[in-house]
């Protein structure tokens, strides 16, 4: 646990201030979203059949969610609760401890239980034709060769995981932590705004149930590094995918 005297809730204005660090991180991660697709376009990413520029492929896996992630740990550094010296790490729960790293990979393999069948039933739900997701079907059928289906595979292994918690179950979990809500509740909320954030409506159920596990790790180990993990264990699996699909 991160838990100490200077984390607890500060009540409402410090709610509101992490809540409108969410929002400016939030705005970032889609302005620069919107910016990487129109750079990608431009570079002729779009055309059928033409050849694959990865170097605005991969600026657009990586870059928003970094600048995101960026902007959150500035304005928690400036608009966070409580003394300045260590704000980051206190009010979004960072502490090196190998018990919560150890947990979050435990909660992650058992959530793999839940997810992989929950995946199944949705992908027989919705039919094959929707059942892939947004980031599948950019690399669907595009190869890129084995350095960039490596960086793909290691951006949503790994970094993509880091800039959502930071985000998600950093910032925004701890707005209402401020606002004193139930733990649980807090829980709930953040996964469904986990869900809806990817801004795909057919796939935000099973976002939401892949996202039980990770929000659990958090709620559990009381540290943010353990929902990292157990998220980078949840992706796993999608980041293969992304590898061969892209892999030459």
């Amino acid at each position: 646990m991160c838990a100490s005297d200077e984390r607890s809730p500060q009540g409402g204005r410090a709610g509101l201030l992490m809540l409108l660090v969410f929002a400016a991180a939030a705005v970032t991660f889609l302005a620069m979203s919107v910016l990487a697709l129109v750079v990608a376009a431009l570079s002729g990413y779009a055309v059928p059949g033409g050849a694959v520029p990865a170097a605005p492929l991969l600026v657009a896996l990586s870059v928003p969610g970094v600048l995101a992630a960026l902007v959150a740990l500035a304005g928690t550094a400036a608009f966070g609760a409580g003394p300045r010296t260590g704000r980051i790490t206190r009010e979004l729960a960072v502490c090196w401890r190998w018990r919560a790293v150890g947990h979050g990979l435990l909660i992650g393999v058992a959530g793999l239980v839940l997810t992989l069948p929950a995946a199944v039933l949705w992908a027989q739900w919705v039919g094959p034709a929707q059942a892939e997701s947004a980031l599948g079907e950019v690399f669907h059928g595009r190869q890129f060769g084995i350095p960039v289906a490596v960086a793909g595979f290691l951006v949503v292994w790994l970094l993509a995981p880091i800039y959502e918690e930071v985000l998600f179950r950093g910032v925004l979990w701890r707005a209402f932590e401020h606002w004193r809500w139930n733990m649980w509740g807090i829980l709930a909320v953040t996964t469904v705004i986990f869900s809806l954030s990817h801004l795909e409506p057919l796939r935000a159920p099973l976002l939401a149930v892949v996202s039980i596990p990770v929000g659990l790790a958090r709620l559990l180990t009381g540290n943010l590094l353990g929902s990292i993990v157990a998220h980078q264990v949840n992706n796993l699996l999608p980041a293969l995918f992304v590898f061969l699909l892209s892999s030459e």
